[in-house]
């Protein structure tokens, strides 16, 4: 039983960990700005840039941390680490790309004001698209930053679990 544990479910159960973490982030926000956010990012070209980006991201690093997490004869494998590097390294990106949404969208609204008077509640309303961009580059960051905190963390619990190398010899986790 212990063998499955650590080489089968517990990994699986870290790998799934970001997917939980994402749901709880979910429901945390308020329902009105989720609902609001759900409707803006419909007709917003680089929402969709940097949602699709961070799920494709997301679940190819999702993979390759539970590769990362099984445990072959005396180690890890590591074969997947390098990419997990990387792909860690990318996600900081998704912030930059929220700011240059907001920007676009921010000018896209002044360009659209038309007339000398204008309303505090017009500036809000066109101005409200904007902010989306933003909330879809933190969201896919700090979605993209877990996988590999998962692995790092992972392997400590599943080492811990493990136990000493001599154990493995007598065949416990045979």
């Amino acid at each position: 039983m212990r063998p499955f544990i650590i080489r089968q479910l517990l990994p699986t159960i870290l790998v799934l960990l970001p997917l939980f973490g994402a749901a709880l982030v979910a429901c945390a926000l308020p329902p009105d700005a989720r609902h609001d956010y759900l409707k803006r990012i419909k007709n917003s070209g680089m929402d969709w840039l940097i949602l699709s980006l961070g799920a494709i991201l997301f679940l190819v690093q999702i993979s390759l941390s539970w590769k990362a997490l099984r445990w072959k004869e005396h180690n890890f494998d590591e074969s997947a680490d390098r990419w997990l590097n990387h792909l860690a390294q990318a996600a900081e990106w998704f912030p930059l790309l929220g700011l240059l949404g907001t920007v676009a969208a921010i000018l896209q609204t002044f360009n659209s004001i038309n007339g000398p008077v204008v309303t505090p509640q017009e500036i809000i309303r066109k101005y409200a698209p904007a902010i989306t961009a933003t909330g879809s580059g933190l969201l896919m960051a700090l979605l993209n930053i877990l996988p590999t905190w998962i692995v790092s963390l992972g392997r400590d619990i599943i080492r811990s679990m493990a136990g000493n190398p001599e154990e493995e010899k007598w065949g416990y986790l045979k």
